[in-house]
């Protein structure tokens, strides 16, 4: 389950949403947040004192006014063109405030690496909700996926809408050009693994079947840097930790899939019972527990 809110969010953007001939006044809100991120401040040590960064000519080695500086886009070695805030205002895209639904596609359909950043869109106000609902479930019955445009930060972006809860998800999606080809990087063929453990790999997927659960998932590192901070504050020493040793010897694949086969998963005799079918040996009987009484020990 997501975090609760402990206060109102603010919407990011306004506008409509347009299915046809079907338009509906709309709020966008970010469904993520950032947030519980550690931040630090650059220090002086020996006045303790914030640093506050100057802007300055790389050649002359001077100061200069934020105020006074402009974009320039590099054309060669220490070539520049100039853009002034005019100029780039002028080629700013005008924000329609439409959403405008173009075409259906399934789910599956769109490769993950396209989803981008997400978003909640629900009604804005009490004008229009009927048309909201009337597309939220149409899209729901019809377990489709929405594919349509947004002006958002002066840039427009393709998005993909689904139906979630009493709204809808708005997902921003990357554009084709902004996906880097995998050639060059996967190119290298990959050896047939052995049935044998191949069969052994299987299994032990099976064993470590489970169900997403994103609770269970934390920042470590925030969390080990939080632990820093209050250890620090309470005056207390940090010391580093040794690093562990690498082990660089050659590791035996399939005894090493044998070993976590027997280590995986809560039915470890089940595993037991696959490796002896596996390696032809027969299977090993259950050993019945027997209580035994305490014995009394001798005195000496």
């Amino acid at each position: 389950m997501a975090r609760a809110q402990g206060k109102a969010m603010r919407p990011t953007w306004e506008g409509h949403l347009r299915l046809s001939l079907v338009t509906c006044p709309v709020a966008l809100y970010t469904a993520t947040e950032r947030t519980a991120d550690v931040h630090f401040n650059l220090i002086n040590p020996k006045t303790n004192n914030r640093i506050r960064m100057q802007t300055v000519d790389a050649v002359t080695g001077h100061a200069v006014d934020r105020a006074d500086l402009v974009k320039g886009f590099e054309v060669a070695k220490n070539r520049y063109i100039l853009l002034e805030k005019e100029e780039l205002d002028a080629v700013k895209l005008e924000s329609t405030r439409i959403i405008d639904i173009r075409e259906f596609v399934d789910a599956d359909a769109i490769d993950r690496i396209y989803w981008e950043e997400p978003y909640y869109l629900a009604p804005a106000g009490k004008t229009g909700i009927d048309a909201f609902s009337v597309i939220q479930a149409a899209m729901k019955k019809q377990g489709k996926v929405a594919l349509g445009r947004l002006v958002l930060h002066q840039r427009e972006r393709p998005c993909a809408l689904e139906p979630r809860d009493r709204g809808l998800l708005l997902t921003t999606l990357r554009t084709h050009d902004e996906i880097r080809s995998s050639a060059g990087v996967f190119d290298r063929p990959l050896p047939k693994p052995e049935a044998g453990m191949l069969e052994i790999a299987e299994k032990i997927i099976a064993q470590q079947e489970s169900r997403f659960d994103p609770t269970r998932f934390k920042d470590r590192y925030e969390e080990a840097l939080r632990d820093l901070i209050a250890r620090k504050k309470k005056g207390q020493p940090v010391t580093a930790e040794e690093p562990e040793e690498k082990d660089e010897k050659v590791v035996d694949l399939m005894a090493a899939l044998k070993e976590s086969l027997k280590g995986g998963g809560t039915a470890r005799a089940k595993a037991e019972r696959f490796m002896a079918a596996h390696e032809g040996k027969p299977k090993p009987k259950a050993k019945r527990r027997v209580k035994r009484k305490p014995s009394r020990k001798r005195a000496a």
